[in-house]
């Protein structure tokens, strides 16, 4: 491949030289998330969102809880037009939430943003120009004093304007586009004579957004440059430092991250990290990041499916079934060793809550590959494991026992997973719980066999017992019910050796397990009946029935 058409990032940017504070820094509050799926999302989609889904996704980011929400490019088209003329005819948006508005550096464009926002009480304007060097060069034909001239004459519209419509509280957005690819005091240049051209003060203060427009670089080196532009921009306090990182890298969540640990305050980006190319950041990972980081994220994703269904409808794109936290199998385990470290893990944190006394979703978490408690987020524990061919015993009883209550002694699942991974083996299918109850039943409780039980009694001389052999009935009695069964099989000239026996209540009756040995054939045999006893009975019985057969089986292998 040429890759010696491709130059590194350090040859393509200046790279500060800083003294790094990041990196041994913690984020220990979320920043002021800032999603723009209405705006640089919706720009990606190929059928846009129309006004309808438009509102849909407003009101799904009002109720997360989201403070400032870019409501479109008025600009750009009718519809980004009209949606924001809907917003502030229909009074939509909430007192505690700031719509921002995005427009390119021209004046008929400014002007046309500002007559969106007529009759709004507050609103961001976002004012954007590209200034790297290419981009300068090749799409803008202009050196750095052209194109310093250009932002400012453009500013100076944008507080013309602005100070035209005392009813809305106009504050003000600027992004050096491409500013990953710009020269730091270049940018630092632009930024500083925004400041104060705006006049920024803490009270109404300048957000000044330094986006990755195209990742090229690992993001440690953009959190050197956030952190630069941290220390030298004017003004400081009464600067909002805002990043937008794009996902061309793959590393869009990581930049995002080190940004904030380099001074970033405000965060730009996606649900699920739609966008251009590869996406804008992914904001549903970044705030659960820290949730998981025990940080309050800031916003509500109590119930991610919900979240996920109305972004995949309104953008019309699929959430991808791994996406971290939302997709549809991340808590989700089809691994042997995953399931049964899962199935002990959970069972330990029931345990850890009971000691503690309090209940299940309040206790400290820590369960092995749940970064966070699939409860938090709306999910039920019904998914954390299934079971195909990869499935271990662990996963599989887990399964039984969660949706039908049988607690399979321990060697017993070891046997079953066997049955299970040939049938898997076979379909080439996953496995549901239903699935391995038939499975289970089939194995070990089929009463098909050439021994039957035919009736159970107790009476004054003990326990009575019929059992039923290829048509003929044989009887035993016996002080103890396991007595009375063992007489009327060695009568039906079955010797047999009860090797363990045990069960448990279930809905309706007992459920009990016996291995027994008839010659020298073991095997495993269950039974389930509304009584304890005859359950047993029955556990013996498919345990003798199963043993008879593999003894044919080798009869007839010989």
């Amino acid at each position: 491949m040429p890759y010696h058409r491709y130059r590194p990032a350090h040859e393509r940017v200046e790279i500060p030289e800083i003294r790094r504070a990041w990196p041994g820094r913690r984020i220990e509050r979320a920043p002021l998330w800032v999603p723009v799926d209405l705006r640089d999302g919706n720009q990606a989609l190929a059928e846009p969102m129309d006004t309808p889904r438009k509102r849909r996704m407003f009101d799904l980011l009002v109720a997360m809880g989201f403070k400032e929400i870019e409501v479109g490019y008025p600009s750009s088209s009718r519809t980004d037009f009209d949606f924001v003329r809907h917003l502030a005819a229909r009074g939509a948006v909430p007192d505690d939430v700031t719509p921002v508005v995005f427009t390119a550096a021209r004046r008929d464009l400014i002007e046309q943003t500002f007559a969106s926002i007529q009759g709004m009480p507050r609103a961001v304007v976002h004012l954007y120009t590209a200034t790297a060097p290419v981009w300068r060069d090749v799409v803008l034909g202009q050196d750095r004093a052209g194109l310093h001239a250009l932002i400012r004459e453009a500013a100076e519209h944008v507080a013309r304007l602005a100070d035209a419509m005392p009813e809305t509280a106009v504050r003000f957005e600027f992004s050096p586009e491409v500013f990953n690819c710009t020269e730091p005091d270049f940018v630092l240049e632009v930024c500083n004579g925004l400041t104060r051209l705006w006049d920024a003060s803490p009270d109404r203060p300048v957000i000044h957004n330094l986006p990755a427009t195209v990742e090229i670089a690992t993001p440690n080196l953009y959190a050197d440059q956030i952190e630069y532009m941290h220390h030298h921009l004017e003004r400081r306090d009464a600067v909002i430092l805002s990043v937008h990182p794009h996902n061309d890298r793959g590393t869009g969540v990581a930049c995002a991250e080190l940004a904030v640990l380099a001074g970033a305050q405000r965060v730009e980006g996606c649900l699920f990290g739609n966008g251009e190319r590869t996406g804008n950041v992914d904001l549903v990972t970044l705030a659960l990041n820290l949730y998981a980081q025990g940080v309050d994220p800031m916003v509500d994703f109590s119930d991610i499916d919900v979240i996920r269904r109305t972004v995949e409808e309104c953008n019309r794109l699929p959430v991808h079934v791994r996406h971290p936290y939302g997709g549809d199998l991340v808590y989700t385990a089809f691994s042997g060793t995953h399931q049964d470290a899962l199935s002990k893990g959970l069972a330990h944190h029931e345990r850890a809550a009971a000691e503690r006394g309090v209940p299940v979703g309040e206790a400290p978490w820590s369960v092995p590959y749940l970064p966070i408690d699939p409860a938090d987020v709306g999910r039920t524990y019904e998914a954390v494991i299934r079971v195909n061919s990869q499935s271990g015993k662990g996963g599989i009883a887990h399964l039984l026992q969660a949706h039908h209550g049988l607690d399979l002694p321990k060697a017993l699942r070891a046997e079953f997973s066997r049955v299970v991974q040939d049938a898997t083996d076979g379909s080439g299918r996953e496995a549901t719980s239903k699935d391995l109850l038939q499975l289970f039943r089939a194995a070990y409780m089929a009463e098909d066999g050439p021994v039957t039980l035919s009736s159970w009694a107790a009476g004054g001389d003990g326990f009575h017992c019929l059992v039923r052999r290829d048509g003929r009935e044989s009887e035993g009695t016996g002080a103890e019910p396991a007595a009375a069964l063992a007489a009327a099989l060695e009568a039906s000239g079955i010797a047999v050796e009860v090797l363990w026996q045990g069960g448990h209540p279930a809905e309706g009756g007992a459920v009990a397990y016996a291995r027994c040995r008839v010659g020298d054939t073991p095997a495993w045999g269950a039974g389930e009946d509304a009584d304890a006893v005859t359950a047993s009975a029955r556990a013996v019985l498919a345990a003798v029935n199963r043993a008879l057969a593999g003894q044919r089986g080798d009869r007839s292998q010989g």
